[in-house]
């Protein structure tokens, strides 16, 4: 599957499809968010696994739009500001927290396409961070070289093309799929970033 493939795949995800989509990439930045929660204190981690964990859930649930609100209210509570903190990992986890926003919006409003700007969001998630521990020094050519050859933007875009590829296979979202799913995105605790929720 070449960019222009996948990009077109991305854009026909739709219902559940896209819904599992953008959880998929959530679920594979969620240990940004629970790191950095965890070095500066605020022990958010586990309450957004919850929540989480419940949009999960609803994959297979056909009337749930009435839970997402009060998600939507929590997930902002446990929300970092960026400009609060000095420390770079405060933007991974305010990536994860709009992953799982989109993924959530998608529920109450599934007729707007959120797929698209996610896969961006999470891929500028792993080139921002590859820029700011790699990238120091480097002109525009450089810089391009790097993130081409790199193993996360690989591992990224391997991520994704195989996402994609599994939910446009799947006929409906049963039980098995979406715990298969999951568990395949939260790749044994490892985020987008190659950082370790076992570290």
């Amino acid at each position: 599957m070449n960019a222009n493939q996948f990009l077109k795949a991305v854009e026909q995800l739709r219902g559940w499809r896209e819904c599992a989509f953008l959880l998929a990439l959530a679920e594979r930045a969620f240990p940004n968010y629970a790191l950095f929660s965890d070095a500066i204190g605020m022990k958010g981690g586990a309450k957004m696994r919850r929540i989480l964990d419940q949009a999960w859930g609803m994959l297979q649930e056909a009337e749930t739009e009435a839970a997402v609100p009060p998600m939507l209210a929590r997930l902002e509570s446990l929300c970092p500001d960026v400009d609060a903190y000095d420390a770079y990992g405060v933007y991974p986890a305010f990536d994860f927290c709009r992953l799982l926003e989109e993924a959530l919006l998608n529920r109450l409003n599934p007729v707007k396409h959120r797929a698209t700007d996610a896969s961006q969001l999470a891929t500028a998630t792993v080139m921002n961070f590859i820029e700011v521990s790699e990238g120091e020094g480097l002109d525009e050519d450089g810089l391009v070289r790097l993130l081409d050859q790199h193993e996360l933007m690989k591992a990224d875009k391997a991520f994704q093309r195989d996402l994609v590829l599994a939910v446009k296979r799947q006929r409906t979202p049963t039980a098995t799929f979406v715990e298969g799913l999951k568990e395949r995105a939260a790749n044994e605790g490892v985020s987008n970033l190659g950082i370790s929720l076992n570290d």
